[in-house]
C-alpha cells in the first residue's frame, strides 16, 4: 500500500514543522506527503522545503478556497493508491501507517477514521480541550471510542483516509467548510463503500490553543450540522439537540437563581452533579487536579459553544428558511 497524506494548510508554520517532524519517524515508509497552502498570507515553503531530504514531499500554494476544497487539490495531485487527511495541528505516532495498513488489509476498508488523544506535551488547556472533545459526558466519547468498529461511523477530516477508487467515484468534497467532512462520509456510505474506525489509528490533536479559539470552533461546529442536514435530513438525530438542551438548561438554572425560585435547588443539584462527573472523571483520566478544573470549563464551553452555533442556524435556516 502506498499512501498520500494530504494536508491543508492556513497561516500555520510552526504546527505543519512538528507534525512533518513526527512523520518523519513512521516505522512504515511508503509514503508521500502534499501540503497545500490555501491562500496564507504567512507560508511555510521553506519549511516544508527543509524536509526534502527526510520525506518525500510536494508543496503547492492555491488561491484561499478553504479545506475541502484544498483537500480535493491534494487528492487530484497525488499519486498513492491510498489519501490519508490529516489537520495541520495533529501529530502522529511513529506507528501509525503501519497500523492503518495492517487494518485496511485485513479488512479491506474503503474509507476510515481514526481516534484522536491528547499528548503529554499539550498545554494543560489543550489537554482539557481534547478531554472535552473525547469525553462520554460531552460527546458521547464518540471520537475517542475503540468499540464503534464499523456500521455507519462517520470519519472526520482531521484524521480520515480514503481509497483512489472512493475519490475517483466521489470526486471529493462537494462543501469547502461548515461540516464537509460529515457531508462527504455520508456520501461515501450512500456509494456503498466500506467505512470503517481504526482504533490503533490515533492522533494527537492539539486543537484550539485557547478557550475564546476553542468556542468560534466549536460555534462553527455547531452550525455545520444544520448545513450537513440541509443535504441530509435523516442525519439530523436526537443527540445533536443536546448541546442546545443544555444551552437553555444552564441559562434556565441562570434565571431562576436570579429571581431565587425554589426550582433552583432541582436546577443547581443537577448542575453541580454535572461538573463533578466531569471533574473526577477527568481527573481519572488525565491525572491532574489542574487539568480536571479546566475540564469543567472545556466542557461548558463545548457544549454552549455547539449549541448556539446549532440554536442561531436551526432558527434562521429550518424556521426561517434562510441561506
Amino acid at each position: 500500500m502506498f499512501f498520500s497524506i494530504i494536508i491543508p494548510l492556513y497561516n500555520r508554520p510552526q504546527e505543519i514543522d512538528e507534525l512533518l517532524d513526527t512523520l518523519t519517524r513512521q516505522t512504515y515508509t511508503q509514503f508521500e506527503v502534499l501540503v497545500i497552502e490555501d491562500g496564507s498570507k504567512i507560508t511555510a515553503k521553506e519549511i516544508v522545503e527543509s524536509y526534502k531530504d527526510r520525506l518525500e514531499i510536494n508543496y503547492f500554494f492555491k488561491e484561499n478556497e478553504g479545506q475541502g476544497f484544498t483537500r480535493n487539490y491534494g487528492f487530484a495531485r497525488a499519486k498513492g493508491n491510498y489519501f490519508i487527511v490529516f489537520d495541520s495541528d495533529c501529530l502522529i505516532p511513529e506507528d501509525y501507517l503501519q497500523n492503518v495498513n495492517n487494518h485496511i488489509l485485513q479488512h479491506q476498508l474503503d474509507a476510515y477514521g481514526g481516534p484522536d488523544a491528547g499528548h503529554h506535551s499539550f498545554t494543560p488547556i489543550q489537554k482539557a480541550i481534547s478531554y472535552a472533545m473525547t469525553s462520554p459526558f460531552t460527546t458521547g466519547g464518540i471520537r475517542g471510542n475503540k468499540k464503534n468498529l464499523g456500521g455507519m461511523f462517520h470519519p472526520r477530516s482531521f484524521n480520515m483516509g480514503i481509497s483512489r477508487k472512493v475519490w475517483e467515484a466521489s470526486k471529493g468534497f462537494i462543501l469547502t467548510r461548515l461540516g464537509e467532512d460529515i457531508e462527504f462520509s455520508i456520501r461515501i456510505h450512500s456509494l456503498g463503500f466500506k467505512i470503517g474506525l481504526i482504533p490503533d489509528a490515533v492522533v494527537y490533536h492539539k486543537r484550539r490553543t485557547s478557550f475564546s479559539q476553542f468556542y468560534k470552533q466549536l460555534h462553527f461546529f455547531g452550525r455545520a450540522r444544520i448545513n450537513v442536514f440541509k443535504f441530509f435530513p435523516s442525519e439530523l438525530k436526537l443527540v445533536h439537540f443536546f448541546p442546545a438542551l443544555f444551552t437553555l438548561f444552564l441559562a434556565f438554572t441562570l434565571l431562576v437563581n436570579v429571581f431565587q425560585h425554589a426550582i433552583s435547588i432541582l436546577t443547581n443539584f443537577f448542575l453541580v452533579l454535572y461538573v463533578l462527573l466531569i471533574f473526577f472523571h477527568s481527573w481519572s483520566v488525565n491525572k491532574s487536579l489542574y487539568v480536571a478544573f479546566l475540564s469543567i470549563f472545556a466542557a461548558i464551553i463545548q457544549l454552549t459553544a455547539y449549541g448556539l452555533g446549532f440554536m442561531q442556524d436551526f432558527i434562521k435556516r429550518i424556521i426561517f428558511k434562510r441561506s
